[in-house]
């Protein structure tokens, strides 16, 4: 049997809280409620006291957002898993940091995956995800930010310019990176598609995602074809060309 985490909810809303107190016990034995808190002060009192293995902390609370109160918390090694009540702003950040997040109403689906991946990858560097996540929220798009990707190992930090393309391979992602061999991730090339694309990348093809500052020359064709600065050959789909291309004309 799975060792008991010991959770703590945070929610200005009580019903957000009871809903998701029952759910938890009736379809995720693995996690232990040890305490809740409608206001972010009386939750920073808790975690200190407790020292929970989890937190399911509400972005949206009056007064202190759920990102000020982690700010106001400081070091903590537990893990995180975000609730919204719509697709935040955010989100992009939450990925970014590999956090795991839940979209109101939650359903029960989703909470029991997001409660798998935290037992199979508990104890995942939390402070240098938080650093991501706090430099992504402040948000200077910058190809010098980290990402932090999950790999059958655990986690790898990867510096997005260090990002030449990624792959789709079923439900995996091979990265492939200027300053080491390729890695393969457990993330779809979807979800690298919806962080990357304000940091130059672009999806050229239904597989393939490339960093835009690593293309040294077009080739012409149906859909054509990219050549990047380690010698990889790219096709562009033909329903990517022209939108491709006239990123380029200016």
């Amino acid at each position: 049997m799975s060792e008991m985490l010991k959770a703590i909810l945070i929610d200005d809303e009580i019903s957000s809280l009871q809903n998701l107190k029952q759910k938890l016990e009736e379809y995720c034995p693995v996690v232990h409620v040890i305490a809740s808190a409608q206001k972010p002060q009386e939750a920073l009192l808790l975690i200190r006291h407790h020292k929970p293995d989890v937190l399911f902390l509400d972005i949206e609370m009056p007064k202190m957002s759920g990102f000020r109160m982690l700010e106001e918390l400081g070091d903590f090694d537990g893990e995180i898993i975000f609730t919204t009540a719509y697709n935040h702003y955010a989100i992009e950040a939450i990925r970014k940091s590999a956090f795991d997040y839940l979209v109101k109403p939650i359903s029960i689906q989703d909470l029991q995956n997001a409660v798998d991946r935290l037992v199979a990858i508990r104890n995942r560097q939390t402070r240098e995800r938080l650093h991501i996540l706090k430099e992504s929220i402040s948000d200077a798009r910058t190809q010098d930010s980290k990402i932090a990707v999950p790999t059958s190992e655990g986690l790898e930090f990867i510096t997005i310019r260090n990002i030449i393309r990624i792959e789709s391979s079923s439900n995996y992602s091979k990265v492939f990176l200027a300053n080491k061999q390729p890695i393969l991730v457990t993330r779809l090339l979807k979800d690298f598609e919806d962080i990357l694309l304000p940091h130059h990348f672009f999806r050229v093809h239904h597989s393939h995602l490339v960093n835009l500052q690593y293309i040294t020359r077009y080739i012409r064709g149906e859909g054509g074809q990219v050549v990047l600065e380690n010698g990889d050959v790219v096709d562009v789909s033909r329903r990517k060309k022209e939108e491709f291309l006239s990123l380029f004309q200016a």
